[in-house]
């Protein structure tokens, strides 16, 4: 496969022009909005802290909005970027193994049989809890029966998984409109109403996924040979795939526990980098992280502006930018 980029010093160029991007991205999402802040203001709300309206919006919505949409751009990206290698499915991303899913339905569970008596950090580990068991679920479904797991069963079981919870939520939210209202937040996909505790509760696991991926790049570029050229090679190919699942789902399962279930994140982004710098796992993940959390910073800043002063959730955006990009996608495939 051909890349825009051929060689390391280029490689390594762009990805540092590609953070300088992410830095100007996340610095214009503290500052622009339906409130518009200078430089000045945002750094007297950390070094003169007034209690006034300017000096609380940044540091309890502002920032925090821009580092949560950071972490989780960069980690549906990285959870992309395994869960394509895994399946060798182009349009493969965290709800091909029932992780969103699975993690509305969780929540909406709670609320429908405990009612609002919980607080938001305890959504979140319930969410997470939910993408979980889940994707267990579907590796052990994957797993079950003549061959083992191979990819084609494993999508097919995250397919019915996703949609029997799906169903199983449509069916609670319409019996009970109050769990609607309380879990339509996380529905949506959202990085707005995220206090930095939050994203400091899931970043240490997500930091860890993230750390464990690249670690496993040159596993992954031996398994993009084929399983038998992995095995001969000396890889032991269950455990690299069980280790891939379980990096995906906690990558996938905490930024849904974070922001709700924001989609096509997964997909853009890792196509985008295989376009610029080519296959190699070892450079791919690293510009997926970057690239992932640039992008949904972006889309979240470009959200503001749609309906001001209305607020578009960010997976609204996603959404709008996803879908021309997947149907663009399986028409070129068709063709090759």
């Amino acid at each position: 496969m051909d890349s825009l980029l051929s060689n390391r010093l280029q490689k390594s160029v762009v990805l540092l022009v590609a953070m300088i991007l992410l830095v100007i991205a996340m610095i214009s999402s503290v500052l622009f909005g339906l409130h518009n802040f200078d430089l000045s203001t945002v750094v007297t709300a950390y070094t003169s802290f007034d209690g006034g309206n300017d000096h609380l919006i940044i540091k309890h919505t502002r920032v925090p909005r821009a580092i949560t949409a950071a972490v989780v751009g960069s980690s549906l990206a990285v959870a992309g970027v395994l869960l394509q290698s895994l399946t060798r499915n182009p349009l493969a991303d965290s709800s091909i193994m029932g992780v969103n899913a699975g993690a509305a339905f969780t929540i909406v569970l709670a609320l429908y049989l405990f009612g609002s008596v919980f607080s938001f950090t305890d959504m979140m580990w319930i969410g997470f809890l939910g993408a979980g068991v889940t994707a267990v679920l579907v590796y052990l479904l994957g797993s079950a029966g003549r061959g083992g797991m191979i990819p084609i069963k494993l999508m097919l079981s995250g397919a019915a998984v996703a949609a029997f919870t799906s169903s199983l939520t449509s069916l609670l939210m319409l019996v009970d409109s109050k769990s609607m209202e309380d879990a339509m937040y996380w529905l949506m996909g959202s990085v707005s109403g995220r206090d930095l505790k939050h994203a400091a509760m899931i970043t240490p696991y997500l930091l860890c996924g993230w750390v464990v991926a690249w670690l496993m790049a040159r596993s992954l570029n031996l398994m993009a040979l084929g399983d038998d050229v992995a095995i001969s090679m000396g890889q032991k190919t269950v455990w690299v795939k069980a280790t891939v699942i379980f990096v995906a789902v906690l990558l996938s399962g905490g930024s849904v526990a974070l922001a709700g279930p924001i989609g096509f994140v997964g997909i853009i982004i890792p196509h985008m980098c295989r376009f610029i710098i080519g296959i190699d796992h070892r450079w791919l993940i690293i510009y997926s992280a970057v690239l992932g959390a640039l992008f949904l910073v972006t889309a979240d800043l470009l959200s503001r502006f749609l309906l001001m002063p209305e607020e578009v959730p960010v997976g609204v955006a996603t959404a709008v930018v996803g879908v021309p990009f997947v149907i663009s996608l399986v028409r070129r495939r068709a063709y090759e």
